[in-house]
């Protein structure tokens, strides 16, 4: 029962009991005007609403940062309604920018009233379900609260940053056109050797050194083919690998980079998948170009931390889904005990490419200085550079990304050329 009744009603038996038992007219003329003020509420008790509720979003996918306008319209199929609340539910993670996601007023037969407001939001899936009313009497005594469904959605997909280039040379290449090198003499545009003239090369492939040197053979160049490859994306998702900073994730940090090298890979026309690693396996079956593109940003999107003892260690990350041969690229920011998971993975044939955000660099920005920090800090960097020594000693590539520096300003002096190492 609302409060507002129970304190009327209490004091308005109080007065009347006073009255009563005092003899005392003073009190029941003070009583009077409650119960005028009780009677008229209770015949102004607002009938059962009969709303009708639809949602409308201005677009389903924003990129990082983008307003996206919720437009709700509430139409009264029933009696006036004389005191209407109305209250949107607002994902908790989004911040209304414009406009009023709550409001109140008065609804007469066939009105229809919008609320309309503007919201954002940091990555992520973003999922409204219902607008509560509720409906009271002029005086605010008797209320009546109801629940109306209007489900909706949309993505907040995570910031794009342009990487140019992302160099890789897995062993394994695909049958149709790319921009990766495939080891094999063909149409292309790099050197890749001199052989005899064949029936049908054009007479612009002729090598004039290489002939003069031979006159009785005529000798062309031959170049490189560049065909796609299969790119498997890892992000790691383990609770236990991440730092948080304030409010500041590392693990943002590694989906962004993710974002970067997803729209690198298949600009270039390769097939990618992705798999985000963590409480459970979440994974984006391997495709091509645009739609793609838009499946994985989706995952990212959704991408979450979780702990799962299964999933503590690489070792169990289901290797069957790469392509033998292929290129794996882990965005993670290295435990201690990944570096044997990782040699066995290159010991099995995969190209491996790790891109780790650093955690210590991180970490130390929000730390007071001192002088037991700044050894802390030496140690943890000797730590991380050994576990680095092992990598690639294993011809494992290794990217060390101190998150205060752009990625795609790493990536261009990292990955714009292809890795000097052995099969």
């Amino acid at each position: 029962m609302n409060k507002k009744i129970i304190l009327l009603s209490l004091t308005l038996y109080s007065l009347l009991a006073a009255g009563l038992i005092t003899r005392n007219g003073a009190y029941l003329a003070l009583a009077v005007p409650l119960m005028v003020y009780l009677g008229a509420a209770v015949l102004f008790t607002p009938a059962e609403p009969q709303l009708r509720v639809s949602r409308t979003l201005s677009r389903e996918r924003a990129t990082f940062d983008q307003p996206v306008a919720v437009t709700v319209t509430i139409t009264n199929d029933g009696p006036l309604l004389e005191a209407v609340f109305l209250k949107d539910s607002v994902p908790p993670t989004l911040t209304v920018t414009e406009g009023q996601s709550a409001t109140v007023t008065t609804l007469r037969p066939g009105d229809t009233v919008e609320l309309r407001y503007t919201v954002r939001g940091k990555r992520g899936l973003y999922r409204f379900s219902t607008l509560t009313v509720t409906v009271s009497d002029p005086f605010g005594l008797f209320q009546t609260q109801i629940e109306l469904s209007a489900p909706a959605q949309f993505f907040v997909l995570p910031e794009l940053v342009k990487v140019q280039r992302a160099a890789i040379r897995p062993r394994r290449v695909g049958l149709y056109s790319g921009q990766i090198p495939a080891r094999q003499g063909a149409p292309g545009v790099e050197f890749f050797g001199v052989r005899e003239y064949q029936a049908g090369d054009p007479l612009r492939w002729v090598n004039a050194r290489a002939t003069a040197r031979y006159p009785q053979t005529l000798f062309v160049n031959e170049f490189e083919q560049e065909r796609m490859v299969d790119v498997g994306l890892i992000v790691d998702a383990r609770r236990q690998s991440d730092v948080q900073n304030g409010g500041e994730s590392l693990f943002e940090y590694s989906i962004q980079a993710a974002a970067a090298l997803t729209e690198t890979f298949l600009g270039g026309g390769n097939r990618v998948g992705l798999l985000v690693y963590g409480r459970s396996i979440n994974w984006t079956f391997p495709g091509y170009g645009k739609v793609q593109h838009e499946r994985i940003m989706r995952a990212l999107a959704q991408a979450e931390q979780g702990v799962g003892e299964v999933f503590e260690r690489l070792e169990h990350l289901p290797t069957w889904l790469f392509p033998l041969h292929s290129q794996i690229v882990l965005v993670s920011p290295l435990l201690a005990h990944d570096a044997e998971e990782l040699i066995a993975l290159r010991a099995r044939g995969y190209r491996v490419l790790v891109i780790s955000p650093n955690p210590i660099a991180f970490e130390h920005r929000a730390l007071p200085p001192g002088p037991s920090l700044d050894v802390a800090v030496r140690v943890a960097h000797i730590e991380r550079n050994t576990l680095f020594r092992k990598l690639r000693q294993a011809h494992i590539r290794v990217v060390d990304w101190p998150v205060t520096l752009p990625f795609y300003q790493v990536a261009h002096t990292a990955l714009s050329r292809l890795p000097l190492q052995r099969d």
